[in-house]
């Protein structure tokens, strides 16, 4: 388990915010770990430092000689008109036999290599950039939010992807489902320190909650024998005869500290507005068009959505799952067809990038204050905010300072202050961390009204949505079963493509085939001839230190076991420099 980078005594602040203490981690080459803190506590921060693209106040990244270090661009590389096979020659200078074999990992076929980049959908750019990466053989990479924004499909190739790869990774994401695919390990950020616990993130929940049970135990012990210290010292301090037991109490009271509780940050923790549950349809479409005046996404949809469900709305990228939304929530007129929504029906809206589009000039308290229903107090105001951990002076923030994670909890805390009973939510979980959104998902449990929603994140959606409705090929209708069985239709799929892709890429050209025959045996007798080395050096030195020995012993049996032991290890020198020898002459023959 080779270390290939080093954190030591790292410290980074921004103003007043601290968000690296004296903290220390190292990365192995052969860990795949997954980084998880609250919005706010560093992470993204900590991923620039380690690629470089910040500097620590103090500490040191220390790095191996033999790092390899990769991450995945989150801006786009290509030049104009440039197909997916010249790109990938271009950034990895391999050859296109290579760059195709690679991008079959992704599903990217043959037909696809001869396509401009411009012309495919993010989720396919982001195949082509990870193809790219793995072209360059990095032996550790960072992903910073990998899943945002990808689509079912790319995520379950990613994943695919990252458990074959043999090198390691240090991946940041809210989705809890893909860090339990892909990562062994999990680091935490808290407080300033770095925490690395050995399981994946349900493993290091269940740590951390047990962590949290024993500490309150043990903090419950400490009060109560504080509790009878100081009663001790209270009644017999005055008494001259137990005066001295009093003094001796009173420093055993001293000694005693309460520990800090694990988990114990703030929390998010919040209900939607009770409504009057409803029955019968919410809204019907009837004969219903999507999309834009030039051109039509899907048409034909008779779709029908009860009241007090909560449908999730799934497809890959492109095919319309934002399109659809749209339009039944006026936001974008339809093509031809109708929506009907049932009487009484008020909606709340939570888009995409809305989070972008607030006032900076605005305080957190000043856009809660324009958001809240007429007859709303400032103090049940104050309350939403700091159920979204705006308390305290963090209610005075502008806008312009919030992180992109604050901003979603800033409009979402917007939506708890009106009252709707019917929810439409485009991606309400991008950018929340793990703790929001699960504490999101426990609220729409809860929530009596109608949820219609579009998620990339699976333990959410398994949480969340009790129907489904999928949009494909120009398509949208109630797909007739449950969620899990929707993930794993669409892993069979994925799992049929790459065993074909993988077939025909078996089928090379003879000199291609006995190239990488030859490049592998190559690379083998390198590892043993470097692995001889290793070993020649190590039994020098203990040959060298048994000498030493030998000159000082003055007891014939350890000085005659010193000698066979440094006649051995010369024998075994011997045969390991004809070994040493045969490599070399095979490695210069090639």
């Amino acid at each position: 388990m080779p270390v290939v980078l080093t954190l030591q005594d790292a410290h980074k602040r921004y103003g007043e915010q601290l968000l690296l203490d004296g903290a220390t981690c190292a990365l192995a080459d052969d860990q795949k770990v997954g980084l998880i803190g609250r919005n706010g506590a560093g992470k993204s921060t900590l991923c620039r430092i380690l690629l470089g693209e910040e500097d620590l106040d103090a500490g040191e990244v220390v790095k191996s000689k033999k790092l390899r270090l990769g991450y995945l661009r989150q801006h786009d590389p290509f030049h104009p008109g440039e197909t997916v096979i010249d790109f990938l020659m271009r950034d990895s200078q391999q050859p296109d036999w290579k760059c195709g074999q690679v991008a079959w990992q992704f599903a990217l076929t043959d037909a696809m290599l001869h396509n401009p980049v411009s012309e495919l959908s993010g989720g396919w750019q982001t195949r082509v950039k990870l193809a790219a990466l793995l072209l360059h053989d990095p032996n550790l990479l960072v992903l910073d939010e990998p899943t945002n924004f990808l689509d079912l499909r790319t995520q379950m190739l990613l994943e695919h992807f990252l458990r074959e790869f043999r090198g390691g990774c240090l991946i940041v994401s809210h989705d809890r489902e893909f860090l339990m695919k892909t990562c062994s390990h999990t680091l935490e950020v808290s407080r300033g320190q770095l925490n690395m616990y050995p399981g994946n993130v349900e493993s290091y929940l269940a740590n951390v909650d047990e962590r949290r049970e024993h500490d309150l135990r043990v903090n419950a012990a400490t009060q109560a024998k504080r509790k009878q210290l100081e009663t001790f010292i209270n009644k017999n301090r005055a008494n001259a005869n137990t005066a001295s037991q009093a003094r001796n109490k009173a420093k055993q009271l001293e000694r005693l500290e309460l520990v800090e509780v694990a988990g114990d940050e703030a929390t998010v923790s919040f209900s939607f507005p009770q409504i009057e549950a409803r029955r019968g349809p919410a809204v019907r479409t009837e004969a219903l068009a999507i999309g834009y005046p030039d051109v039509v996404v899907a048409d034909d949809i008779h779709v029908e959505i009860e009241h007090g469900s909560r449908v999730g709305i799934v497809g890959d990228n492109g095919q319309g799952k934002t399109t659809f939304l749209r339009t039944i929530c006026d936001s974008l007129p339809p093509q031809a067809g109708e929506i009907k929504w049932g009487y009484g029906c008020e909606l709340g809206v939570y888009a995409q990038h809305v989070y972008t589009t607030l006032d900076p000039k605005h305080s957190v308290m000043e856009y809660l204050e324009y958001q809240a229903a007429p007859d709303t107090t400032t103090q049940q105001i104050k309350d939403i905010a700091g159920s979204f951990l705006f308390s305290g002076e963090l209610i005075n923030k502008r806008v312009k300072v919030l992180s992109g994670g604050e901003r979603a909890r800033l409009v979402l805390a917007g939506l708890l202050l009106q009252k709707h009973n019917v929810l439409v939510l485009d991606e309400p979980g991008n950018h929340l961390d793990v703790e929001t959104v699960e504490a999101l998902a426990d609220a729409l449990e809860r929530y009596q009204g109608t949820v219609i929603f579009t998620s990339h994140d699976r333990h959410f959606m398994h949480r969340v949505a009790t129907d489904v409705i999928e949009v494909r090929e120009g398509r949208v209708v109630i797909y007739p079963a449950s969620y899990d069985d929707y993930v794993y239709r669409v892993q069979k799929e994925i799992d049929a493509g790459l065993r074909s892709e993988a077939a025909a890429h078996n089928h090379q050209p003879a000199a291609v085939v006995d190239r990488k025959a030859n490049a592998r045996a190559d690379r083998e007798s390198q590892k043993r001839l470097k692995a001889v080395e290793r070993k020649i050096a190590k039994l020098d030195t203990e040959r060298q230190e048994l000498n030493a020995r030998l000159l000082q012993v003055t007891d014939p049996k350890e000085a005659t076991d010193l000698h066979e032991r440094t006649t051995a290890i010369g024998e075994e020198v011997e045969t390991l420099e004809h070994e040493w020898l045969e490599l070399y002459e095979e490695l210069e023959g090639a």
